[in-house]
């Protein structure tokens, strides 16, 4: 037998049929992502292997480091072969991390090829890959999407972002549908005013308004939220480390925000105020079109400051923070929750230890008349691995209705990610499996089967209101 075989990770037979009967028929909704829609709109075939498969992916990096792959291998100016030699030389080593798995799967998966990738069969691999690459249609980026069956995606997209590829798909006939997501992140760093500062140009340019006041930025903001719903967009989304809660009024936010455009910096305490101001205000804006908040927290970014000035940010030096999560976001929630201005609200956590805090806390704020409003998310970058998501399943069953989760998506910059579905669904149809035959659970697939589905497709398709999904 194969190592990625029909029912890998499924450990019993009602696990088997949960996933073969119910779970592989669902189609793919994936809400959030960092895919290029400049790609999806050019249908992009990739040159090579490298570019299609190791090329930006900081999970890959930080295993080729952790195996002494020298940086120019890692992220630097080495030939593509060659640093896809380094990753292939590198995989035998991951046994037990969550690539090893997804290294086969996508092997499998794209190239139906069921070697173990090593040293001795990479540039067989690399060959017969590359061949397939330039050979197949249901390889480029929208052949992709067709043969995994995405009927939706939603790209990461800045709000000074033109959305024209998005547009070009949407004006053609590709079945996907390619929606953006409003993520904002740059308009709260008034701590780091250079950048800031260019980012407001930025955004009155495309706003077609001029920004020097916070009522300015607000306003800009609010005229690129109509342009995003415009374009089919139902989802917000906030990376940060916690959510904050130090409320300050209108004119404190606008002293802060002055002084930024000014070329000073905020201080930590004014950063967490302004912060808050203007999160309340964009979840405001959510609200009222009925769209999805996203938070993404408990990560600490940029860890490794020579890595950071050699070659700059996103480098795979980022990890799991422990900021305090609680307490300012329940104080958050709260406010929103009071002027009856709470959108439907995702929170990924990236810490472990903070599951039940953070399933317990946005319990609280469940009810509107919206099934599941308040979701604990996925298993998010470092959880995004089967005992990740195995606590992240057994804290929103133990806390709330694992029946109303949303359930998966890939947060790639990979076309080859998709088979992170794959993955999480065979996780989640195996800790039902066994549940039903210990009895946990009654063996009733129609019951249980129909809950698998939800969870695969149903719940996000009726909870994110995507047209066409």
């Amino acid at each position: 037998m194969t190592f990625i075989h029909d029912d890998f990770l499924l450990s019993n037979d009602a696990a088997v049929r949960l996933y073969h009967d119910y779970a592989t028929q669902q189609p793919i909704i994936d809400y959030h992502n960092h895919l290029s829609p400049q790609d999806i709109a050019s249908n992009r075939r990739f040159e090579n292997l490298f570019e299609m498969w190791v090329n930006h992916d900081h999970y890959k990096w930080r295993a080729m480091r952790a195996n002494g792959i020298p940086e120019r291998l890692v992220t630097g100016d080495g030939d593509p072969k060659e640093k896809f030699m380094a990753f292939a030389a590198t995989v035998p080593y991951t046994l037990r991390n969550p690539i090893y798995h997804w290294t086969h799967l996508e092997l499998k998966r794209f190239f139906d090829i069921d070697e173990l990738l090593c040293e001795s069969n990479a540039e067989a691999i690399w060959d017969e890959c590359n061949q397939q690459i330039q050979s197949r249609d249901d390889l480029t980026t929208q052949g992709i999407l067709k043969k995994f069956n995405v009927t939706a995606l939603c790209t990461t997209d800045d709000p000074v972002d033109s959305l024209e590829y998005h547009q070009q798909v949407a004006q053609s006939d590709f079945e996907t549908k390619v929606y953006p997501a409003f993520r904002p992140d740059w308009a709260l760093f008034v701590h780091r005013p250079e950048e800031f500062i260019e980012w407001l140009s930025k955004l009155s340019q495309v706003a077609g308004v001029p920004v020097e006041t916070l009522d300015d930025l607000l306003a800009a903001l609010k005229i690129r939220h109509d342009f995003f719903h415009s374009l089919g967009c139902r989802l917000s989304d906030h990376g940060c480390e916690s959510v904050p809660a130090s409320f300050c009024d209108a004119a404190t936010a606008s002293k802060i925000f002055d002084a930024a455009k000014a070329g000073v910096a905020a201080t930590a305490e004014q950063h967490e105020q302004y912060s808050t101001f203007m999160l309340v205000e964009l979840a405001k804006m959510d609200a009222e079109k009925s769209w999805t908040n996203q938070f993404h927290t408990g990560v600490w970014r940029n860890n490794n400051t020579r890595l950071f000035n050699e070659v700059g940010r996103d480098l795979g030096c980022d990890s799991m923070g422990d900021t305090p999560q609680g307490r300012s976001l329940g104080r958050f929630l709260d406010r929103l929750d009071q002027e009856n201005k709470l959108p439907k609200t995702i929170v990924y956590n990236l810490n472990p230890s903070d599951n039940y805090l953070i399933s317990t806390m946005i319990g609280n704020f469940q009810g509107g008349e919206i099934a599941g409003k308040m979701q604990f998310g996925s298993g998010w970058w470092y959880m995004d691995q089967k005992e990740g998501m195995e606590w992240q399943i057994n804290t929103l069953s133990n806390t709330g209705l694992i029946s109303r989760f949303v359930g998966m998506l890939t947060d790639s910059r990979s076309f080859m990610s998709f088979i992170r579905h794959e993955y999480f669904r065979r996780i989640l149809c195996n800790m039902f499996g066994k549940d039903m035959a210990s009895g946990e659970m009654p063996s009733d697939f129609e019951l249980v089967g129909g809950v698998v589905k939800d969870i695969c497709y149903g719940n996000a398709k009726r909870f994110l209101e995507l047209e066409g999904s």
